[in-house]
């Protein structure tokens, strides 16, 4: 990675006040509040929303709380939000070039580090930050909506709020080195993911997206890059689910780890190969003025600009009731009452009862079956089964 970009390919950087009206909002007093405001959202509200039910939560904390919050603020701050954050346009071939540039990296670094740490982590960590439960007991439906949501709205909304807002707002003024503020964004985005065990590869994919960023001045390579990884290891998980196998398992040939990495070594040398022959494939559309990025005045009330994103997301939560209260419920009672975890080696008597409640949960979630029924049944192997591993009994 370079120290720094050259000035000409650095993000639009902030304006100087205007002359008349009240001055914009410092950027990097935006990047500091927005992150302190989407962390304390994200661990209330989205961490809510995505218990209840996960493929709609993916979409409602992407929506409402990094686009959403990103979006207010920006407005609210004197900035138009998508000129602000280089949202637009959209150069096709340096967008085509990120996606390309995620798939590479996904193979070559991403998967060995990650590998690597899930080595070295202990194994009670592994499981509790295993992040393949998402998938577990979900309809097709909602499988779909994970699927677009992590490769269409984690993408987006993600680069939006990280590169477009945090990044932007902590990178100094040319000729000082972005290097730094790259560094700290890359953190901060892989701990806003809460998940010890993949830090050091969503670190790494912060730098790579932030990167991109800094270089083309456009949020949609990193916007590509990101789909890439997420689409990849998304579809690799569920072809692997679909053959049988386990995705989530330690014993992962290390040889196929070094090849994958071979590959995408490959793909990363032959892709910047192409870059330097052909330096279009970086962008070079023409940069946002400092005037265009300043919202025109007068600037909307902050009531105004909350209403539509308030209604939009109790709108979204009372479809949600409606739609799928059984599985609310249903959600709320498991919690409760944990079962205790099967290792794949556990008695099959003890597997079989717990893929025969899977079964039943499902029909209870769909009408068919009264909650009663699965309710007695998952307290009875609740008890059963934390018997018979020899755990200590519970009320």
């Amino acid at each position: 990675m370079e120290d720094s970009a050259p000035s000409d390919s650095q993000p639009p950087q902030p304006p100087e006040p205007p002359a008349h009206g009240k001055a914009p909002t410092s950027p990097r007093t935006l990047a500091v509040a927005g992150a302190a405001l989407a962390l304390a959202l994200f661990v209330t509200v989205g961490a809510f929303v995505q218990f209840i039910n996960p493929s709609f939560g993916i979409w409602f904390t992407e929506l409402f709380v990094f686009l959403g919050l990103g979006w207010v603020m920006l407005r609210f701050s004197g900035w138009r939000p998508t000129v602000y954050t280089g949202l637009t346009p959209a150069p096709r071939a340096a967008t085509l070039f990120g996606f390309l540039l995620g798939v590479a990296n996904f193979f070559a670094l991403v998967v060995p580090i990650q590998y690597a740490a899930q080595s070295l982590a202990p194994e009670w960590l592994t499981k509790l930050f295993d992040g393949t439960r998402l998938f577990e007991g979900q309809t097709s439906v909602e499988l779909a909506l994970i699927l677009t949501g992590v490769s269409v709205a984690a993408p987006v909304c993600e680069e939006f709020f990280f590169r477009g807002i945090f990044q932007k707002g902590i990178t100094p003024s040319a000729p000082a080195s972005p290097v730094r503020a790259l560094v700290v964004s890359a953190v901060v985005f892989s701990a806003f993911h809460l998940d010890p065990v993949g830090f050091a590869a969503r670190t790494e994919l912060g730098l790579l997206f932030g990167y991109l960023y800094l270089r083309t001045g456009s949020l949609w390579p990193s916007i590509g890059a990101h789909a890439a990884n997420n689409l990849v290891s998304s579809v690799l998980f569920l072809a692997a689910k679909a053959l049988g196998q386990d995705a989530s398992d330690s014993e992962t040939d290390p040889r196929a780890v070094l090849a994958l990495a071979g590959v995408g070594f490959a793909g990363l040398f032959g892709l910047l190969s192409a870059a330097r022959h052909y330096p279009t494939l970086w962008g070079g559309q023409a940069r946002a003025t400092e005037e265009e990025a300043r919202e025109p005045l007068p600037r909307p009330s902050l009531a105004r600009l909350l209403l539509p994103w308030v209604v939009g997301a109790t709108l979204a939560l009372g479809a949600l009731g409606a739609v799928d209260a059984r599985g609310i419920s249903l959600n709320f009672h498991d919690a409760q009452y944990p079962l205790p975890d099967l290792e794949k080696d556990a008695p099959p008597g003890l597997l079989a009862e717990r893929e025969a409640l899977r079964v039943l949960r499902a029909s209870a979630r769909r009408g068919e079956t009264p909650m009663e029924a699965y309710y007695e049944e998952r307290d009875r192997q609740r008890r059963a089964h934390r018997q018979a591993l020899g755990e200590p009994k519970q009320p």
